[in-house]
């Protein structure tokens, strides 16, 4: 008997007809004698058509009123569920976020996991029930509901494994493992057996749409069993563990690419300690991430850098920037879109030198230049015009020999809340 934890994704819920389907997957594994707790996202375009909803209300809707709206999405989901598997002749549980034990921050729309009382989980998992659970929402500690953000059941079902100490934690999604790369740009990428934390949370973190970077961390941190496979097949999925053996000959384990990428240059800058700590300092206190950051030369006691961020803060952060002006004096302050970041990934490539010289020649054979460029010890990423992305994605899969029937390799559709 195993311990499991199943997470389902909106489109693996999408209809009734699709929910029915999921419901008898969970009793085949209830019939096998393992105790099942599952986490479910809201069905299909649920959550867009409530960010809708609201908006023809309020342009500007209040963070709190965001989270109770949006939460009830997935509770429509779990009840559903739950009243499909007792149709199967199995008792089940549901319960929301809250109800579940899940407490995180008093922050509204990517509140943060901060601990799980799973007592009354156990208790129905040993009074042999299924329990079902809402993910991607919590309660904090002043009794405010709360929303994990984006890939937010992912985040749930990770650490509810945790909590629980489950065997295993399937991530059940609308593709059937991870791949080398996204299939629908290269279609000869093919699935990975298996991958590390590591090479997965830097794929995750840098545009591979099937798990959320942050239901990685969790697993990495407690080193919870994580298994991605389809919802609508039997196939094996990939594990994501501790280590994975590499292939022989295989340095680069993915590719990945981000179209959610902009640049912002400052120009004119002085050239004084302590500017970028002010110019960044006031970006984070604006809750605004920053990724790569280039300074160039100092000419006549100046300086110009650039840095990108997500195209969704551009805005915001172009306003923190003028707002700061008159205590930073700065000449001009410019931004780029229409960018796309695009990165390889390999634990093997620590110790193989020559690996980002291969990836700046086949970029450079189709003619793209490259704008700006971040490594660390298992991946380079750099930043380029977005038309061309598709034909470097493919240049790269093919210069690190992924085209190969050897290889196996990360990407996919997305299907997760």
């Amino acid at each position: 008997m195993a311990l499991i934890v199943m997470k389902f994704g909106g489109s693996s819920v999408g209809s009734t007809e699709r929910m029915g389907r999921v419901a008898q997957r969970i009793v085949e594994k209830k019939r096998q004698g393992d105790q099942v707790v599952v986490v479910v996202s809201a069905m299909g375009d649920t959550t867009d058509d409530l960010i809708d909803k609201s908006k023809e209300i309020n342009e500007s809707p209040p963070a709190r009123e965001m989270d109770m709206l949006l939460t009830t999405g997935e509770q429509i989901s779990v009840a559903l569920l739950s009243m499909a598997i007792h149709k199967l002749g199995q008792e089940a549980k549901s319960v929301t976020g809250w109800q579940a034990g899940i407490r995180t921050e008093a922050v509204h729309g990517k509140a943060r996991i901060t601990d799980i009382s799973p007592d009354r989980i156990l208790r129905w998992l040993n009074e042999e029930n299924v329990v079902i659970v809402a993910g991607f929402q919590g309660m904090s500690d002043d009794g405010e509901i709360t929303t994990l953000g984006r890939g937010g059941s992912d985040t749930t079902a990770v650490a509810l494994a945790a909590a629980i100490k489950a065997d295993v934690c399937e991530i059940y999604t609308d593709v059937d493992g991870i791949y080398s790369t996204d299939p629908r740009v290269v279609q000869n990428a093919r699935k990975l057996s298996a991958i590390s934390y590591d090479e997965m949370l830097e794929l995750a973190n840098l545009g591979a749409a099937v798990l959320h970077p942050r239901a990685v961390e969790y697993a990495k941190h407690y080193n919870v069993n994580l298994v991605v496979r389809s919802s609508f097949t039997q196939n094996e999925g990939t594990s994501v563990r501790e280590e994975a053996a590499m292939e022989q000959g295989v340095v680069v384990r993915g590719i990945a690419y981000d179209k959610n990428v902009a640049r912002i240059s400052i120009l004119g800058v002085a050239d004084v300690p302590g500017v970028l700590a002010q110019i960044f300092g006031a970006l984070a206190a604006a809750g605004i991430d920053v990724d790569m950051i280039v300074q160039s030369g100092v000419q006549n006691s100046k300086a110009d850098f650039s840095f990108t961020l997500s195209l969704t803060d551009r805005s915001r952060a172009m306003d923190v920037i003028a707002g700061i002006q008159s205590v930073i004096p700065y000449d001009e302050a410019t931004y780029e879109e229409n960018l796309v970041k695009v990165s390889i990934v390999g634990a093997g490539m620590v110790s193989n030198p020559g690996v980002a010289a291969r990836m700046f020649e086949a970029i450079s054979k189709l003619g793209v230049s490259i704008k700006m460029v971040s490594t660390s010890e298992i991946k380079v990423s750099c930043v380029i015009a977005a038309e061309p992305v598709q034909d470097v994605v493919r240049a790269l899969h093919t210069a690190y020999g992924l085209d190969t029937a050897d290889s196996v390799f990360v990407g996919g559709p997305q299907d997760r809340r």
